[in-house]
């Protein structure tokens, strides 16, 4: 189980209508929605990973020490929410430094795991992991084996493995869940996919793609995600608002019901429960299969 710890006004869908500039002006819910969450994990004895971006974390630290004082794995979600092949090397390495510094120094504890803004780590973006190694990550989980309009690495493995980057690090890798449908790879890992496919359908796939309880998955889910009452933006283009405005009110119910159907854990539990030591695959390898 892990949550991408944002803000709604920090997603990429609306990143059209609303700039940088304007996240310190507007009206934020993250905290409200983070403690929702962390209340339905309480009452259901899951324990989760949050991925939690450093402009949250500067801004709400309380909240993140109460959820390693709840026992949760803390990760990092960068620092500004910005598409990693967006940004030169040295302004991607300056956030995750920054971010990995901050998260530590509330918690009091090492930062070991990482999550990309969007899964922006694609084949164009393969040496933010060689980055991410030498900062002191051990882990990721920003790789989609899909095809994206913004992210993906089609042909990726679906299970955990690693990876030896360019420099010759190893990173440790927690793919985002597909399932396997007439030889297609069919996202099943949560978020806009939790919401928009109907309850049943999304179990069966998720189900599917665990080999029906062999092996562990990813589930995602952002804290904006369980609130209809958030601002809409109607100038947003029609295809954001359904990426990010369909179902939020059936989306905390369903979760409640996920939890009910499935085991979770954090995402060191899952991944150390899993043998995947036996695959290694190298970043130029990587850069082929996209």
């Amino acid at each position: 189980m892990s949550i991408d710890v944002e803000d709604y006004f920090h997603v990429a869908a609306l990143s059209g209508v609303i700039s940088a500039e304007q996240w310190g002006s507007l009206p934020s819910r993250v905290e409200q929605n983070t403690e929702r969450l962390l209340e339905l994990f309480d009452n259901h004895n899951v324990k989760a990973t949050f991925f939690v971006l450093g402009w949250v974390a500067d801004r709400f630290p309380q909240l993140i020490r109460k959820l390693a004082d709840h026992g949760h794995e803390i990760a990092s979600h960068g620092y500004s929410h910005q598409l990693i092949y967006n940004q030169s090397q040295e302004t991607f390495r300056e956030e995750t430094l920054r971010s990995k510094k901050l998260l530590e120094d509330i918690i009091g504890l090492e930062v070991n795991g990482y999550r990309a803004a969007s899964y922006s780590i694609t084949k164009d973006s393969l040496w933010a992991l060689d980055i991410l190694s030498e900062a002191g990550f051990t882990w990721d989980s920003s790789i989609f084996p899909i095809r994206h309009d913004r992210y993906g690495i089609p042909g990726s493995p679906s299970v955990p493995y690693s990876i030896e980057t360019a420099n010759g690090n190893i990173m440790r890798e927690f793919p985002l869940t597909t399932a396997s449908v007439m030889g297609m790879a069919i996202p099943a890992a949560g978020g806009g996919y939790f919401r928009q496919f109907p309850y049943p359908v999304f179990r069966y796939l998720f189900r599917n793609a665990s080999g029906f309880g062999d092996r562990p998955q990813m589930f995602y889910l952002h804290p904006w995600e369980i609130d209809p009452d958030q601002p809409r933006y109607s100038d947003a283009s029609w295809f954001s608002r359904f990426r990010h405005y369909t179902n939020l009110d059936r989306c905390y119910d369903r979760l409640e019901r996920l939890l009910q159907d499935f085991r979770f854990g954090t995402v060191s539990e899952s991944y150390n429960a899993f043998d995947s030591d036996k695959t290694l695959l190298p970043s130029n390898q990587m850069i082929r299969l996209a």
